[in-house]
């Protein structure tokens, strides 16, 4: 790993308008976090100051009591979150899927539970079979959809009737004014460890020019329930920095076990 202060060469990269469209958010994303798979470990512990740990843990505890479930978790990075929530359902199976080939196989490496897999597919076109999974989970991974509502859609298709989808998100400040702060507080947290690692803000900058283009936490519910959600929880944390959201899709739910 790279000492910080050592020389290195700027990594190239630039968000310009790339986030506008689909198909070049999803190559952005690729590049991107190939970049940064091997600091990721510790990155998001880093620039939450020490919650993300917390943060992670209260989503895991929101989720249902479930025997045996079939957990996917989306845009799963180094497995951090899947491995927690492998731990959670020692009996149940979960799946952790990502676009980028260098996650996939960091997340590889430091899993050791038999109950985890892991492979490598676009959040909204998983290829799984429909209403297969209890569970759907995402750390940080709807802000990063190429497509938000294709990969909403997606996760109501691949749930079983009465499933469950877990999020931990940035949500923007509400107001014009609150969530210019905001995001010009993370552009500069951000852009200081892109300065610091890669010579190049951009590299953590892409939080903050994501998340205004993410909708606020009321549009995102809104958006859920479009495609037949119902929120079932929310805990704002880091003063609403970011927030757990748990929803569950309309329908009885049938057991896993089925």
């Amino acid at each position: 790993m790279r000492k910080l202060g050592t020389a290195r060469a700027p990594t190239r990269l630039r968000i310009g308008n790339r986030l506008e469209d689909p198909d070049s958010k999803r190559e952005l994303n690729k590049r991107l976090f190939s970049k940064i798979a091997v600091e990721y470990r510790w990155m998001p512990a880093a620039l939450s100051l020490g919650r993300d740990s917390v943060w992670k843990r209260h989503l895991i505890q929101a989720l249902p009591d479930l025997p045996r479930p079939f957990c996917v978790d989306l845009a799963c990075g180094d497995g951090d979150l899947t491995r927690r929530i492998a731990r959670r359902f020692p009996e149940g199976s979960v799946l952790g899927l990502d676009l980028t080939p260098p996650m996939i196989s960091r997340a590889q490496h430091f899993t050791t539970q038999a109950n985890i897999h892991y492979a490598e597919a676009d959040m909204g076109a998983t290829g799984l079979a429909s209403e297969s999974a209890d569970i759907v989970t995402g750390g940080y991974a709807l802000r990063n959809a190429p497509e938000l509502d294709e990969t909403i859609r997606e996760i109501a298709r691949i749930l079983r009737p009465g499933g469950w989808a877990g999020f931990l998100e940035f949500m923007r400040w509400p107001g014009r004014i609150g969530g210019a702060l905001e995001i010009g507080v993370l552009r500069v947290w951000g852009g200081l460890w892109g300065m610091l690692l890669h010579g190049n803000p951009a590299v953590y900058g892409y939080i903050a020019a994501s998340l205004r283009r993410f909708p606020i936490r009321e549009e995102l519910v809104a958006r859920f329930a479009h495609h037949g959600f119902r929120l079932v929880n929310v805990s704002l944390c880091f003063f609403g920095v970011t927030a757990i959201l748990l929803f569950r899709k309309d329908g009885q739910r049938k057991e896993a076990s089925e």
